[in-house]
């Protein structure tokens, strides 16, 4: 998808949330920085609750920057860095349980790190992916049109109720009405034969039915 209308409300969920996350992390970064932590050091030390190191500090601040940026762009760029990022945070937690007791553990996470790698993960997923993958999304969900050829904004007069039952339409239904977003016949010549379903939506000019 191109881009969602401006103002859409499932942008300031990916905004508000890889804005929020971001913030927390580069905040937990810059910590870590300001305790002068050693940076490969296997025992780390205790900053807000998490067991840190110079590398983990920095990791933070990074990710912490790109979740913001991220989230200053908005639309679809900070819906895929939240799922991005998210499934990140899984794979981190995943590995480091591992290593967590072994000279490999560079990041010094402990079970309360790993703990919050999932958590935070998770949050992130649910932030970036919000509004795209649902078995009953709206009709007028952007997500929604795109995947049955409709333009992302709703059009003046539209019938949402309809294009929900059917399932949207594709543009060669549509016919030179563009406002007949579902396909449907507005009008039928006298002898025509009234409207039906043909495969998805209904078209004015379908062939009878045996």
């Amino acid at each position: 998808m191109s881009g969602l209308p401006k103002d859409h409300k499932l942008g300031k969920v990916y905004r508000y949330g890889g804005g929020l996350t971001g913030t927390a992390l580069l905040t937990f970064g810059a910590l870590g920085f300001v305790n002068k932590l050693d940076f490969f050091s296997t025992s780390g030390k205790e900053i807000a609750g998490l067991s840190s190191n110079g590398a983990l500090s920095l990791i933070s601040v990074v990710v912490g920057v790109c979740l913001l940026g991220c989230a200053v762009i908005g639309g679809n760029t900070a819906s895929w860095a939240n799922s991005v990022f998210g499934w990140a945070f899984i794979l981190s937690g995943l590995v480091n349980l591992t290593i967590m007791r072994t000279d490999l553990n560079f990041l010094a996470f402990r079970m309360t790190n790993v703990i919050f790698s999932f958590v935070v993960g998770t949050a992130l997923i649910t932030f970036g992916m919000y509004g795209r993958v649902s078995g009953a999304l709206p009709p007028d969900n952007p997500y929604w049109r795109e995947r049955h050829g409709l333009p992302p904004e709703v059009q003046e007069g539209e019938d949402l109720e309809m294009e929900a039952l059917l399932g949207g339409a594709t543009d060669g239904d549509r016919g030179a009405d563009p406002h007949n977003m579902a396909g449907i016949a507005t009008r039928i010549e006298p002898g025509s034969p009234a409207p039906l379903l043909s495969g998805g939506p209904i078209l004015g000019g379908a062939p009878k039915q045996q």
